[in-house]
């Protein structure tokens, strides 16, 4: 009895997959097998009646009102080349006021900088006036030394007496020491003492 149980059972749980593929193959032998039979068909007929399928399909395709049209795809690639057509025309003035921005900086700079190399070409000119003249004064100078030096001492300390103080206190801190004490001793003693103690505080 128990064999017979379980020979049942066995058999019951074979039957639905013996009907789940019974019902795939009758709706495929139903269904799918004619409409491809169809498509078949209709293909011959069409090419025997000199039809594109394809283009048909297409214009069927086209016709449909949620899908556009290639004129409509035109006039959207149209629209929107004329849009960065206008972007890159904005981006294209932006970049020319910059360049106008940094040319008008340049001429700036490079105005600044010709008014600053006119400067410097006027201090160079001033110093080497100012050294010239310097250099001149020097020659002087080195001229009244040279006077001062080949003057008798007795000649030479009235002179500086006369003189201001700096220019004898510059006068006598050029010559020889020797030269110095000899016009030293010519001197009174109070301008002596005065020159004296000036040329010890240099």
């Amino acid at each position: 009895m128990a064999k017979k149980d379980n020979r049942f059972t066995t058999e019951l749980e074979e039957q639905p997959s013996k009907r789940k593929s019974g019902g795939f193959r009758k709706f495929f032998m139903w269904f799918v097998i004619p409409i491809m039979f169809v498509v078949a068909i209709l293909l011959v007929v069409a090419t025997l009646m000199n039809t594109n399928v394809f283009d048909l399909g297409k214009k069927a395709y086209e016709s449909l009102p949620f899908v556009p049209s290639e004129e409509q795809q035109a006039k959207d690639a149209v629209v929107s080349n004329d849009s960065k057509v206008v972007k890159l025309q904005a981006d294209i003035q932006e970049k020319e006021a910059e360049i106008a921005q940094l040319q008008k900086k340049l001429d700036t700079a490079t105005t600044e900088k010709e008014k600053l190399t006119t400067e410097i070409e006027q201090l160079k000119f001033e110093v080497e006036k100012i050294n010239r003249e310097q250099d001149d004064v020097k020659g002087d100078f080195n001229d009244i030394l040279k006077t001062f030096d080949t003057m008798s001492p007795k000649a030479a300390a009235p002179v500086l007496v006369k003189m201001s103080d700096v220019e004898a206190l510059r006068i006598l801190t050029n010559l020889k020491p020797d030269k110095v004490a000899a016009i030293l001793e010519k001197m009174d003693p109070q301008d002596a003492a005065k020159y004296t103690e000036m040329m010890a505080k240099q």
